[in-house]
């Protein structure tokens, strides 16, 4: 979180964390999990199919927004499988020889799962086609004159990828995944319900109201509403009776100065920049990016996909356009802002 604001920063540190307490919290079976209603049965049919053939799940990969659950369900696969789950990201696996170390450790039946797979090297993806196709890969032992290929067997595995920009996958890497289903934002009443298991997990109290008010500023988000609940749950201690209801909810996320809409600071101040400093757009994301004092791909994967989802923002081949309900959130009529900036 910054010093100018409290809550400027709480989303992007929401879903990029991943740690302990949020593990916890974590469910361990399908029947647990909400949302995702399409990927949760085609993931029911594959591992379903496994077991009764005693053979390993195809590989998967899952897209979608952070935060939605990709890597809570690569968990689920490798408890209803019985298998163990090896998690590393795309950033991490440098060289072919880190690649070539994690699956030689595997062991039949187990899970790597990937994040950010988009972001692999091109060398070690070339790695991956031999490995997720017939399970073995040849690497080169020594240099020059001396230079051999060996080639080793792999046991069979079940390859998860995560990543949040599909896009940059290349076609032969995404062609190699069975299954590619992608995770969208979760509606309220799904929030809802994570909210109330991830109080009863943390033995807070909470009754309807309170869990509808977090869940309606979560921007559709589990990993949000879980950030929330333990801000909300301090609140409650210190300044109420403990219980979360709608009144200490409200005042909690008041704090942290996110709106009944969801909308923190940042975004606030991206909508208003792009009224009072370019009449609405269209402005580059980059332009935006050092007005408000911010890094583009925080922008870019943190705030502008919900704002374009609620409609506030619209992206165009010339730039990001501000919408009617986006110049209404800056509370100025278009053509506004372009005299307010003229004034200044």
């Amino acid at each position: 979180m910054t010093d100018e604001s409290t809550g400027s920063d709480f989303y992007s540190d929401a879903i990029t964390r991943d740690d302990t307490r949020d593990a916890a919290l974590r469910p361990v079976s399908f029947d647990d999990f909400r949302g995702q209603p399409k990927t949760i049965e085609r993931l029911l049919i594959m591992t379903g199919a496994a077991k009764k053939r005693n053979d390993v799940v195809s590989h998967v990969l899952l897209s979608g927004p952070p935060g939605l659950g990709k890597t809570t369900l690569a968990h689920i696969i490798g408890h209803v499988m019985g298998r163990k789950v090896h998690i590393t990201a795309g950033p991490v696996v440098e060289r072919p020889g880190d690649l070539a170390g994690m699956l030689t450790n595997l062991e039949e039946g187990d899970i790597l799962f990937i994040d950010e797979i988009h972001r692999v090297p091109k060398a070690v993806e070339e790695f991956l086609y031999s490995a997720m196709e017939d399970y073995r890969i040849d690497i080169m032992i020594d240099q020059g004159p001396n230079a051999r290929s060996v080639r080793l067997d792999l046991p069979k595995f079940t390859l998860i990828g995560a990543t949040t920009r599909m896009g940059l996958l290349t076609a032969p890497l995404r062609s190699r995944f069975t299954l590619q289903s992608r995770l969208d934002y979760y509606n309220k009443s799904d929030l809802v319900s994570i909210a109330h298991r991830s109080c009863k997990l943390l033995e807070v109290p909470i009754d309807k109201d309170g869990a509808s008010e977090i869940a309606g500023r979560a921007r559709g988000t589990p990993r949000v509403v879980n950030n929330l609940i333990h801000f909300v749950r301090d609140y409650a201690e210190e300044r109420a009776d403990g219980v979360i209801t709608r009144d200490v909810a409200n005042a909690a996320l008041s704090l942290l100065e996110i709106d009944e809409r969801g909308l923190d600071e940042m975004d606030k101040r991206i909508l208003s920049v792009m009224a009072t400093h370019y009449n609405g757009g269209p402005v580059g994301l980059g332009t935006i990016a050092v007005a408000v004092g911010e890094e583009q791909q925080t922008l870019e994967e943190v705030h502008e996909p919900y704002l374009i989802q609620e409609g506030y923002l619209q992206r165009t081949p010339q730039g990001r356009v501000l919408t009617v309900r986006g110049w209404d959130i800056v509370g100025i009529k278009p053509g506004d802002g372009q005299q307010m900036n003229l004034i200044s």
